[in-house]
């Protein structure tokens, strides 16, 4: 592999463990970790040079080997689409900011209407050295779901919140309306696509319905970050998310609402002020209807 000098911080460290010795380095990326969306995604970043392995500049055709240590640099694209679209701010400062997805629109990806796509006019430009023109987002939610997302606007900021992100020590709390009639609380210990995954769920409150019988507020925690955990998790219960197009009951889609999951809290430390953070986002209008319109 060619040797390369890279003057931004890598966004994301990874060493390989002996599980994922000897699959390739796009299938890794592209499935078996969170910062891509997509093996498309990865491909072009490795092409762009963006992934380096044992400090090299990595080939699409790699096969990993035990303690291969991947890093992922910021994509500094300088033709990057942006688009007008306003976003509910909870928190900014130098560092990072916490926003507010809303519904019908993908975080990230290869398409023009992305929440990264609208976070430039939006966000105040960081005046670190290390400021990145186009804000990253840490992490993502379904093109249906609602709520907080945690964006890095500096190279190292991002480094550090997916350093966060991979020692767990962020807590996230999610709330959701169920259908059927729930019990109080619960732990799902299932796997997902082979990985362990755990949620925890508490009903908030609890309504008779015409046509769903029952719904439910509910909160929601997860200890780890399975893709599509909530719903699968909740599916497998017998209570699905309202509005859930691909793990919900026929029949049973509620007509231009969309689906009723909202990332509503997430705390952790801040890695460069070390402050506490704690930050909520309220109920979309649509659960307030719910209750009210049963």
């Amino acid at each position: 592999m060619e040797n390369t000098e890279n003057p931004k911080a890598p966004v994301l460290n990874i060493k390989i463990e002996e599980e994922h010795s000897g699959i390739s380095l796009i299938d890794f990326l592209g499935t078996h970790n969170d910062h891509f969306p997509s093996r498309k995604s990865a491909k072009k970043s490795i092409e762009k040079g963006l992934v380096h392995i044992n400090r090299s500049r990595a080939k699409t055709n790699h096969i990993l080997k035990t303690r291969d240590v991947l890093e992922i640099y910021p994509d500094e694209q300088k033709n990057r689409p942006e688009i007008e679209l306003k976003i509910n701010i909870l928190f900014e400062d130098n560092f990072l900011a916490v926003v507010n997805k809303p519904s019908g629109i993908q975080v990230s990806g290869n398409t023009k209407r992305t929440l990264e796509n609208a976070l430039s006019g939006n966000l105040t430009l960081s005046t670190e050295k290390d400021a990145l023109k186009f804000p990253e987002a840490i992490h993502r939610l379904d093109f249906q779901t609602t709520g907080i997302i945690l964006i890095g606007k500096t190279a190292e900021a991002v480094r550090l919140l997916n350093k966060l992100f991979e020692d767990r020590k962020v807590e996230k709390e999610y709330s959701a309306i169920c259908i059927g009639e729930m019990p109080e609380s619960g732990r799902i210990d299932k796997a997902i696509d082979g990985k362990n995954a755990i949620t925890e769920f508490k009903r908030i409150n609890q309504w008779e319905s015409k046509k769903y019988k029952f719904l439910n507020l509910v909160e929601l925690k997860i200890e780890t970050g399975r893709r599509h955990q909530i719903r699968k998790h909740m599916f497998s219960l017998g209570f699905p998310v309202l509005g859930d197009p691909d793990y919900g009951f026929p029949g049973m889609m509620p007509k231009g609402r969309g689906m009723f999951l909202h990332a509503s809290k997430i705390s952790f430390e801040h890695p460069f002020t070390k402050e506490m953070l704690d930050i909520k986002s309220d109920l979309p209008s649509k659960f307030r209807k719910v209750f009210t319109q049963r």
